[in-house]
């Protein structure tokens, strides 16, 4: 009888996901239903304990996953008005040409014949970013014995640390090194909180006119403030805390002075005294506070590779009786250009006494 059961729960369960997968594509779930149960019948998972195996689905559930894992929160909505170059990704690389120069513009020629000038284009590979989550147990005990779906929750969780892990290292790439020409990285200027200088709305007006004085085309200006800052603004400025109240859009906490203002709590850190970016994974030390992050979109990039679901069956655990799942991840985010599309604003620290 307990065989017939977990027979039952295993053709329910692959049915459920069969269906739910074929929703997303825009096939019939009684299709979806079918081809669930299809899949786990020849990939050897249909047996009288397979409720706990229908549960690590592989094909069920890395397509699941690469649906939502590239449906971002609102939360990131900076991050959906960059570019997908998705369809360049060859084998988790993606492919880019370096241009070979320009050639020699002639004016009021008298002399033949004209000189010949080689561009000579170079394919430029890069590789995308590996991201990795540590795998999860799911015991057989817990698949038998729970009423949720564990392991729409498991996933759920790995594709959301998977997701701010790519974010913060997005963000952190198109936030500048340090102040340069092209590349300006900005100090506050408001009052002492007692240990940095708060921002202002001079603040931006001085991003925008280093904006528009490198050029930098209106449409797609992006700022992503973090949360220090925002809480500075709401702090100090009226109409921001207005603007800050009405219910947002993917995000989008408004738009002012020619840039569409994002809050993200991931923006890099960087320390206050040099103005400089922290490395990616450096330990945040005293004098160190996160930036806010200017870019325009049109300069710069994102791509996805592939999505990878492992797994280990329970029944090849004889001791614990668990599956174990995580998930592989390859992403990366980009400028296009390295001057001329990007900024920072960087909180000042206290004046000496």
């Amino acid at each position: 009888m307990c065989a017939l059961f977990a027979i039952v729960g295993a053709v329910a369960f692959n049915s459920a996901s069969g269906a739910v997968l074929a929703a997303v594509v825009g096939l019939p779930a009684g299709i979806g239903a079918v081809a669930g149960n299809a899949v786990a019948l020849v990939a050897g998972q249909f047996a009288p304990a397979g409720v706990a195996r229908a549960g690590v689905l592989t094909e069920i559930w890395t397509g699941e996953m690469i649906k939502t894992f590239r449906t971002a929160p609102e939360a990131l909505g900076w991050m959906q008005r960059i570019r997908s170059y998705n369809q360049y990704v060859e084998n988790d690389v993606i492919h880019f040409t370096e241009m070979g120069g320009d050639p020699n513009v002639l004016v009021n020629n008298t002399s033949y014949p004209l000189a010949i000038t080689a561009l000579t284009d170079a394919d430029k590979p890069i590789s995308l970013d590996k991201f990795d989550t540590e795998a999860t147990p799911v015991t057989d005990d817990e698949l038998h014995a729970i009423s949720y779906d564990k392991m729409a929750s498991v996933q759920e969780r790995h594709r959301d640390a998977l997701r701010e892990k790519i974010a913060q290292k997005a963000i952190h790439a198109i936030a500048p090194d340090a102040d340069k020409e092209g590349v300006p990285v900005i100090k506050t200027t408001g009052a002492s909180d007692g240990t940095r200088l708060k921002m202002t709305y001079n603040d931006i007006l001085t991003l925008k006119r280093k904006f528009d004085g490198m050029g930098i085309p209106q449409k797609d200006r992006i700022l992503v403030l973090c949360s220090d800052h925002v809480n500075d603004l709401l702090e100090t400025e009226q109409k921001f805390k207005e603007h800050y109240n009405i219910n947002q859009t993917e995000g989008k906490i408004c738009r002012m002075y020619g840039f569409d203002i994002y809050e993200y709590d991931g923006t890099p850190y960087y320390t206050m005294s040099t103005g400089k970016k922290k490395a990616w994974g450096a330990t945040v030390a005293a004098g160190d506070a996160r930036a806010s992050v200017a870019f325009y979109a049109g300069r710069m990039m994102k791509a996805y590779g592939s999505t990878n679901f492992y797994h280990s069956d329970a029944k090849n655990d004889p001791l614990y009786h668990r599956n174990l799942v995580n998930f592989r991840q390859w992403g990366i985010c980009l400028p296009l250009t390295d001057t001329k599309s990007r900024a920072a604003i960087v909180s000042a620290p206290k004046p000496a006494a």
